[in-house]
């Protein structure tokens, strides 16, 4: 298969050229302006941070890519769908109100926020895909009506995948919550009660009442009742300190998976282009209510109409990068040059390119051009 380009340019600014005006540049290099999307519904698909969390995309590179839709003739959208865990994001008006809370308002960005699959979760489509692990996938309506999906992604570390690139903005992120359950629902997590203090924080990010306490003083640790998990893995990365809580060896590589499926489902059937801001690189997902120092300097700005080569792109770059100290990373002391898999050695992030690669969404094998 022939190398996609992936276009990259460096959060160095100057005067005359701003990083809103880099993002710009960035975009119609990278060929998104020659889209043809005169009259055409476009999902942005963004996450828009759940309150507490302040790792997320600012607002204002929304407007970027929005401002140019529009120029374009699109009718773009905003759009995320329901989380299945605790926050604000787990039905629509309360989505919603967290959007605006984090500065995304139809004003400041310039279009409409749509919450894709309805009030509460529900409303989704099922699209058929002929995948090795789901034959159907459950995304979120509004994402299914669109006639073109740009991702706009903040790329970071990640409890379960390893990272939050693309494929898991589009995957995860569009599918609905009965989606949701469908990929999380092969790895249930386990408990090692020797390493569990009893501190309660897995019971608080449970949103399914699946985690109880046992034993009373110092022996007392936690148990997850496997008929009321969903396998989100929140308890995973609220234990990230002491390390109880595991999934299965395989489940995050399944998950991954799942999740190249759901993203190639999104995007199959209709014109796409993808953006990754690699900046604040926080050791966990922007669904946390709070957010981690970041474990690299910030990155660059890229860009492409392959999902599959920018993911696979912009780990290589994060890569390249050494851990900042007294951060997270650093902490752990084992620096393999991989700085995904030494945050969270169990997960994979290759198993979810690879698996997109499989499929045909798209490449690991890219060109990196870069733009000044």
């Amino acid at each position: 298969m022939e190398k996609a380009k992936v276009y990259y340019t460096s959060f160095r600014a100057r005067a005359e050229m701003n990083l809103l005006q880099k993002l710009r540049r960035l975009m119609e290099r990278a060929g998104m302006m020659e889209m043809p999307l005169e009259g055409k519904f476009t999902a942005v698909k963004m996450h828009f941070g759940e309150p507490g969390n302040l790792a997320f995309l600012r607002p204002n590179y929304a407007r970027v890519v929005v401002d140019a839709l529009k120029e374009m003739g699109a009718k773009p959208f905003l759009t995320d769908c329901n989380t299945l865990y605790t926050g604000m994001r787990r039905n629509a008006l309360d989505h919603l109100q967290a959007a605006w809370e984090n500065g995304f308002g139809p004003l400041q960005v310039g279009c409409p926020i749509l919450i894709a699959d309805g009030l509460l979760g529900n409303d989704h489509v099922a699209v058929p895909i002929e995948g090795e692990y789901l034959h159907e996938a459950l995304i979120g309506r509004a994402a299914v009506d669109a006639d073109a999906v740009i991702s706009l992604t903040h790329f970071k570390a990640h409890e379960c995948t390893g990272i939050g690139g693309a494929l898991k903005n589009l995957g995860m992120g569009l599918g609905s919550t009965a989606g949701k359950r469908a990929m999380h629902c092969d790895g249930k997590p386990m408990v090692t009660p020797s390493r569990c203090i009893g501190c309660g924080l897995c019971a608080r990010q449970c949103a399914h009442g699946a985690i109880s306490f046992q034993g009373e003083g110092r022996k007392r640790h936690a148990f997850i009742d496997h008929d009321r998990c969903v396998g989100c893995g929140r308890c995973v990365g609220a234990c990230r300190d002491q390390g109880a809580i595991q999934g299965p060896d395989s489940s995050n590589d399944v998950l991954n998976c799942k999740i190249s499926e759901y993203a190639w489902a999104v995007i199959k059937d209709k014109p796409h282009f993808h953006i990754s801001l690699v900046m604040d690189v926080s050791p966990n997902c922007d669904c946390h209510a709070e957010n981690d120092a970041p474990i690299i300097a910030d990155v660059g700005m890229f860009a492409s109409f392959d999902p599959v080569a920018l993911d696979t792109a912009c780990a290589d770059a994060c890569n390249r990068m050494e851990p900042l100290p007294g951060t997270y990373l650093t902490s752990l002391g084992n620096h393999t040059g991989d700085i995904f898999n030494d945050t969270h050695p169990e997960t994979n992030w290759r198993s979810g390119v690879e698996h997109a690669q499989k499929l045909g969404v798209g490449t690991m094998a890219y060109e990196l051009v870069e733009v000044k």
